[in-house]
């Protein structure tokens, strides 16, 4: 076969796999009740690096928040211990088999960072974080941002199961002069984020919704995904409603006249990584911010920075800021119902960072005692 059909038929299959997509979509039978489980069980994965020991101590913040319900037997907490990069590796599998398995025995995940490899530093293994998206159908990664001194109070909604991040390890390699990767838009998965952002709007009253693209230049997929937000928008006709390039926008969010005025944006998934980041750092960096990607089946929650290898390599993990997993624990709490417990986390969060100085080495607090002046403050 030459270097042409290759290609042809490497494409064809792609397709075929993403109208099977599609398919699922259709059928789903929308969300799960949480209320309505005679119990919930939160799978605690700790992952690489730092994650195990920041995901820890937010375990800790939820069994004290909870302690009643995991008394009674309602709340249940299993610990998945697989998803590393030596098992990943070694299974040559974003995820390996059984610990997919072990994931979809639960109801709600709180995940530690994983690693993923880069060109050069092993094997092709796709990114854990989007494999799970993809095999939990996790379509809405959630991320909030607020600076109420600065008028701040952001949510965005990233489209989490398309785009290029969903073909983003099955491009090819045509030949030695060209490479190829991939996205993909579709109707289901568009308009299921767009519902979630809008609702969003309108339960918690927010008054603006922005959706961001690059529909200038990416004419079919960016320009079918500003169609269709624009189609569910018209199904909540008491929101304003906006589009903006996505360079612009990253530069609307540091200008300081303007950026008070967006409330919830919608977003595809490429954009949604990189803009969410920014906006952490606004807030005070990634190590301040936690993200939900929700299904209508699971869901999980993590941090939204990486695993810094470096602090374990240093022997500092002990010294991570678990800020970022707690905030993740209060996400899941607030997912699963529990809005007081949410609220009550929040407090004591922000009660912690205001009082324990927290520098990455043994000159600040250890995560540890981080997370016990939060549990005191509960």
């Amino acid at each position: 076969m030459d270097k042409l059909e290759a290609a042809k038929a490497h494409f064809a299959a792609l397709v075929e796999e993403q109208l099977a997509r599609v398919e699922r979509m259709k059928n789903d039978t929308g969300a799960v009740d949480y209320s309505k489980l005679d119990q919930i069980i939160i799978g605690c994965c700790g992952g690489d690096g730092i994650g195990p020991a920041i995901t820890a101590e937010a375990e800790r913040v939820l069994r004290a928040v909870l302690k009643d319900d995991v008394a009674s037997g309602k709340i249940i907490f299993k610990q998945i211990d697989g998803l590393t990069i030596e098992n990943r590796i070694a299974a040559n599998k974003a995820i390996p088999d059984d610990v997919l398995a072990e994931l979809k025995a639960c109801d709600i995940i709180l995940k530690g960072p994983t690693t993923t490899p880069s060109k050069g530093d092993g094997p092709n293994i796709e990114s854990a974080n989007v494999a799970m998206r993809r095999e939990l159908d996790l379509f809405a990664n959630v991320r909030p941002v607020a600076v109420p001194e600065e008028g701040i109070d952001w949510t965005f909604f990233r489209e989490n199961t398309e785009g290029e991040y969903a073909l983003g390890s099955k491009g090819i390699a045509l030949d030695a002069d060209m490479s190829f990767d991939f996205k993909v838009t579709t109707t289901q998965g568009t308009e299921r984020i767009a519902r979630q952002a809008f609702e969003f709007a309108r339960k918690n009253g927010k008054k603006r919704v922005a959706i961001i693209t690059k529909a200038n230049i990416l004419k079919k997929t960016d320009g079918k995904f500003l169609e269709l937000c624009y189609k569910v928008a018209k199904e909540y006709p008491e929101i304003e409603v906006d589009d903006w390039f996505v360079d612009i926008i990253s530069a609307n969010l540091i200008n300081e006249k303007v950026r008070k005025n967006f409330e919830v944006f919608v977003l595809p998934n490429l954009y949604g990584d990189i803009i969410t980041d920014e906006a952490a750092q606004i807030q005070g960096g990634v190590g301040t911010a936690g993200s939900a990607n929700v299904g209508n089946k699971y869901a999980m929650f993590e941090a939204i920075h990486g695993s810094a290898p470096r602090m374990v390599e240093t022997g500092r993990e002990q010294y991570a800021n678990p800020a970022s997993m707690i905030k993740a624990a209060e996400l899941l709490l607030r997912h699963i119902g529990y809005k007081d417990e949410a609220d009550r986390v929040i407090a004591a969060l922000k009660i912690a960072n205001d009082t324990i100085k927290m520098t990455g080495r043994n000159d600040g607090a250890t995560g540890a005692e981080f997370a016990n002046c939060v549990i005191e403050n509960l």
